[in-house]
């Protein structure tokens, strides 16, 4: 069934998150936040959890491990954004198998449609679109409305809007995080009521601030393509 596929699928990005926690790939965010959490430095709690294990599977993608990725919009970083904070959240609230595959699903198809705005390639983090989709399914799993769904998607949009895509690297991972703990801190806003209205490129429904995403990335941020390209090219 579809559920069963889409819960199977996700364990291709829960079995590298644990692969980047057990090994000594890039980076190694999670592992140096799991021993910052282990030493008093950091506190356990699921936005410091979904950080650490969304980075790890990052890291272990980007640093040659050779376990597949369930990936979005034909990338597995973003695959990776759009699963592991959805799953961590999932198991926070008790969620079962039914709900987990729906909250998947919207975090899924959410990226896909919000990135269907964009060129093929261009300078804009596709991350940053992701995550706000899985924002989106994290305020489901929390029980929240339609309207909070799209709040959160507003609010990760407004945080990370500007960050650049330069190139596929081990550095991924840091983007991968960092988007990914602005969906937790806009869900968080969202079951709080707490929107970005008409503020920048923000505007007040979400299709429109997609719209103004998609406009900004496909021919305001041409100029900054080539620059990153001729810089990465030097």
């Amino acid at each position: 069934s579809d559920i069963e596929f889409i819960l199977e699928a996700k364990h291709l990005n829960v079995a590298l998150s644990q692969e980047g926690m057990d090994h000594e790939y890039g980076l190694q965010i999670g592992r140096t936040m799991d021993d910052s959490m282990n030493d008093g430095m950091m506190g356990k709690c699921l936005s410091n959890e979904i950080l650490m294990y969304t980075s790890a599977a990052s890291d272990a993608r980007m640093g040659g491990a050779t376990l597949p990725a369930m990936s979005n919009y034909g990338s597995g970083n973003q695959g990776i954004a759009a699963t592991i904070p959805v799953v961590k959240t999932a198991e926070f609230v008790g969620a079962n198998d039914e709900t987990l595959a729906r909250a998947l699903i919207m975090s899924h198809l959410g990226a896909v449609y919000i990135k269907s705005h964009y060129p093929p390639l261009s300078a804009f983090c596709g991350n940053t679109a992701t995550s706000a989709a899985a924002a989106m399914a994290m305020v489901y799993l929390r029980g929240g409305n339609f309207e909070q769904s799209c709040v959160a998607i507003k609010n990760v949009l407004s945080d990370t809007t500007g960050m650049v895509c330069d190139g596929a690297k081990a550095t991924c991972a840091m983007k991968v995080g960092s988007s990914s703990q602005a969906a937790v801190k806009s869900m968080l806003l969202a079951m709080n009521n707490h929107a970005v209205n008409k503020q920048g490129v923000i505007a007040n429904d979400v299709e429109h601030t997609i719209r103004n995403i998609g406009r900004m990335v496909s021919a305001g941020m041409l100029q900054t393509d080539k620059e990153i390209i001729e810089i990465m090219s030097v």
